[in-house]
């Protein structure tokens, strides 16, 4: 055996480049690993239908405010809130497979998203819920495969390369733990990477399996939009689609070259190789986070003087948020800062590197405090943050997280 032919039977992505088209899928269908990835169906939207299930089937959205809130009524039911009385500047956090129908998706304006659908049902967010079915369904999975790499509230990426059953038997037994555990439905997409799996699990929702090898690539992966593609944005596709370049299969037919001279040399090298299909990622099943942040838009512009009752309580609120996610995570953070976006867009940014680690509401607020002194506050504010960074692992101690009472410093 030559080395390229035993590197082949590695599965090593590296030499691809150098061995030509014939051999880049011969790659990944001689290596042994079994990628999933997993995402939660509407997952926000779906436990609020737990919570409310007189509400499935109807178009719902999740966003808005507390004032949203369902209202009991004298025989039992409940009043909810419709999007046509809704009126500002908030986003919608999700929304239901029938309300996506109408056109209404995650990260739309809620009164945009009220013209196209001004009778769907509007719900507030309830994040503690959301992180506590995260929770569950992660722990059930893990029970299964626990060579898990954590993804975000809804998402997870699972090594399933080393377990004896066949994938279809695999996600099976994943999805009924998952039911079982939160009574909510996922996708899953088994291939031999990361970057398919990713494709793979949007393929076939809600409830869904789908299942690829490399040598489905060009039939079951080509034809899909290039967007299609995680790490490929609105403006990448806007330029590939300048370029003549709308599908996967476009993308990979372009040569190397020519996606170089347009993107550069490491954009276009990653486009030519996920194109066909090429990840080699791990699984990382540990990972340290670099910065904790929080940050409020608000329903209307605040000013930082006409409003100072207002921002105050809620600069006050952001600080113990990322004191208590510090806590919860077990860190400490040496770096504060803040973020402020003005009504005309335009934002900035001020931090300040402390002599030791802080994790207290007090603390982060005092230093947060200090930067916002260094921002000009002429303006009306549509946005403010507060981002702690520089983490490492905090030493066992008790926070008080109460004790935090300190005015805005305007």
């Amino acid at each position: 055996m030559t080395i390229q032919e035993t590197n082949l039977a590695r599965g090593d992505a590296r030499n691809i480049f150098c061995l030509g088209a014939e051999y880049r899928y011969t790659v990944y269908m001689n290596s042994i690993r079994r990628i999933a990835h997993l995402d939660m169906d509407a997952f926000f939207a779906s436990v609020e239908l737990l919570r409310y299930p007189e509400l499935r089937g109807q178009p719902v959205v999740v966003g808005g405010r507390n004032v949203h809130q369902p209202l009991g009524q004298p025989d039992g039911s409940k009043r909810f809130a419709r999007l046509r009385g809704y009126v500002g500047r908030g986003v919608i956090t999700t929304s239901t497979y029938e309300a996506r129908a109408l056109g209404v998706f995650s990260g739309m304006g809620l009164m945009k998203s009220a013209q196209l659908a001004p009778d769907a049902i509007l719900l507030p967010a309830n994040f503690d819920a959301y992180r506590e079915y995260s929770r569950r369904f992660k722990s059930a999975v893990a029970a299964i495969a626990p060579q898990i790499e954590d993804r975000g509230i809804d998402e997870i990426y699972i090594d399933l390369s080393d377990l004896p059953d066949e994938p279809h038997k695999l996600a099976r037994r994943i999805k009924q733990a998952v039911f079982a555990a939160t009574g909510l439905t996922c996708s899953i997409g088994i291939t031999p990477n990361k970057l398919l799996s990713k494709i793979c699990s949007d393929m076939d929702k809600p409830n869904g399996i789908t299942i690829l090898g490399m040598e489905d690539v060009a039939t079951q992966i080509w034809p899909l939009p290039a967007r299609k593609i995680n790490g490929i944005g609105p403006k990448a596709t806007e330029r590939l689609t300048r370029f003549g370049i709308n599908t996967i299969g476009e993308l990979a037919a372009t040569p190397v070259g020519l996606l170089v001279s347009k993107f550069g040399r490491t954009t276009g090298a990653w486009l030519h190789r996920v194109a066909h299909g090429i990840d080699d990622r791990p699984v990382v099943t540990e990972s340290e986070p670099k910065s904790i942040s929080r940050e409020s838009t608000f329903e209307r512009d605040l000013h930082a003087r006409q409003d100072r009752a207002e921002l105050s309580e809620i600069f006050t609120s952001l600080c113990l948020r990322v004191a208590n996610d510090l806590k919860r995570k077990g860190y400490i953070s040496r770096t504060i800062g803040i973020k402020l976006r003005y009504s005309d867009f335009h934002a900035v940014t001020r931090d300040v590197t402390l002599p030791v680690g802080v994790s207290s509401g007090t603390e982060i607020r005092k230093a947060a405090g200090e930067c916002l002194k260094r921002i000009p506050l002429e303006q009306q504010i549509r946005l403010l943050g507060v981002r702690a960074s520089g983490l490492t692992p905090a030493r066992p101690a008790d926070t008080d997280l109460t004790a935090l009472q300190a005015e805005l410093p305007l």
